[in-house]
């Protein structure tokens, strides 16, 4: 019974790069206050405003 070798796996590499020069997926203005496929569309306007509306408004 021979045994071979198990395949090494790579170990994960230790990088020294400065964190901040990178922009983070938070860095952006990217998803705040932004509609999905906002058209201007009144009636979608409302619906929005209805569903968003806090329960002790009804």
């Amino acid at each position: 019974m021979s045994t071979a070798p198990e395949p090494s796996v790579p170990k994960a590499a230790l990088i020294f790069d400065d964190p901040l020069s990178q922009q983070s997926s938070d860095d952006t203005d990217r998803g705040w206050g932004e509609r999905p496929g906002g058209d201007g569309d009144s009636a979608a306007d409302l619906k929005r405003f209805l569903d968003e509306k806090p329960p002790h408004h009804i």
